[in-house]
């Protein structure tokens, strides 16, 4: 990578200052000292927040010079470069378009739009503007998930036959909780599928390559929820899935072409705070990898002599990024270093226009796979696909760059 002498300012805004707009504060201040060879400065100039202890937090715990209850403010700010939207999905289209239009940047959370056509809308605005863009998708950059990547497309585990993967959450599980936006398809679109699904999906096109079909089913079983004080009174209906499954195949082209796969997520799993967890498996070898120990993969390359099955291999400094947050195995990352990975990769995009993490094409292929799971659950059949492999997509003959 190359080494900045002079430090290259680059001024942010911030659209909702939520947990993930803290999250996205924190990691752009963290950069310089993760890393400090790119010379990256980030400047926080200005944070959009509707509630008046949202702006006071950005300005005296978070940094930034000042703040406004108008995100348009912020996008019409010339010291701002870049914007992160970390607003509801209801929210993400309108401002993420305008941002473009403004000629900024865009670090934008999943799900981008509430569907397809919605997500397309914004990556039609990116490309006219020409500004970058990068999606949320921050468990593509886990150093165990990069390294599993690379140990596939490199031929360790020889022909991949086949995919499971899930993410079950249980902070929806209880019936008594109100009925928030998340529930209320006009606000949130899909359920599950664009909270968690989307997110497994965005990790298969990255690891395994771009799907090409698939078959889903849905579900809802907790059907009504209390309304939020102040919003009426009694049950109201739930109008999107707490749980959705499918069958996957794969393009021709993806490093996993001829293999099938089957996804699930859920968000009123009992016992469930945060299970993802992926099990790939090849004709020479499988790899096992769970959030729950993020600096854990399993990897199992041989069903021959006295050692079968998988050995565990803590996270250390041969993982990609790994030895820029922690100095051995042991001693492991968290969530919250994902996303000053993510920003990294973010503004380098930002200063050359070279692609790393996942951008709004990313967005456009997982948001059109949970269409197509929607689509199949109400007519019981198969949906065949035609979406574009996105950023660092594991497709054949290439292996995508894996460091920042």
């Amino acid at each position: 990578m190359a080494t900045s002498t002079t430090p290259t300012t680059i001024g942010v805004g911030l659209i909702s200052v939520g947990w993930m707009g803290r999250l996205h504060s924190r990691a752009y201040s963290a950069l310089h000292h993760r890393y400090p060879e790119l010379g990256i400065r980030p400047r926080l100039v200005i944070a959009a927040d509707t509630l008046e202890s949202g702006r006071r937090e950005a300005e005296d715990v978070l940094g930034y010079e000042t703040s406004t209850a108008d995100f348009h403010e912020v996008l019409a700010n010339p010291e701002v470069d870049v914007v992160s939207i970390c607003a509801p999905n209801f929210l993400h289209a309108e401002a993420a378009i305008a941002a473009a239009k403004a000629g900024k940047a865009i670090w934008l959370e999943k799900p981008a739009g509430r569907s397809g056509t919605e997500t397309a809308s914004i990556a039609d605005a990116v490309e006219a503007a020409g500004v970058a863009s990068c999606i949320g998708f921050n468990y593509r950059h886990v150093p165990a998930v990069e390294l599993a990547k690379q140990l596939i497309a490199e031929g360790h585990l020889g022909t991949i036959t086949n995919v499971r993967g899930r993410f079950f959450g249980g902070f929806s599980a209880d019936p008594s909780d109100p009925l928030a936006w998340r529930f209320v398809r006009s606000a949130s679109g899909s359920g599950v599928l664009g909270d968690l699904m989307g997110h497994l999906v965005d990790l298969v096109h990255h690891v395994l390559g771009p799907i090409a079909s698939v078959s889903g089913t849905t579900g809802t079983y907790i059907t009504e929820r209390p309304a939020l004080p102040g919003r009426g009174e009694g049950l109201l209906p739930v109008e999107n899935e707490d749980y959705a499954n499918l069958l996957i195949r794969f393009r021709d082209d993806a490093v996993a072409a001829g293999a099938l796969g089957m996804l699930e997520a859920s968000r009123i799993a009992v016992g469930s705070s945060s299970e993802y967890a992926f099990e790939i498996n090849g004709t020479k070898g499988a790899v096992r990898w769970n959030f729950a120990r993020m600096n854990e993969l399993e990897v199992s390359t041989t069903n021959d002599g006295p050692f079968v099955g998988y050995t565990t291999v803590f996270a250390n400094s041969h993982f990609p990024e790994f030895a820029r947050f922690q100095p051995s195995s042991g001693t492991g990352m968290g969530y919250d270093d994902l996303k000053v990975i993510e920003a990294a990769k973010f503004l380098q995009t930002f200063l050359d226009g070279t692609p790393r993490a996942a951008n709004i094409h990313d967005g456009v292929a997982s948001a059109r796979v949970l269409d197509a799971v929607e689509t199949s659950a109400a007519n019981g059949q198969w949906v065949d696909l035609d979406i574009e492999p996105g950023t660092n997509s594991a497709v054949r003959g290439a292996l995508a760059p894996v460091s920042a």
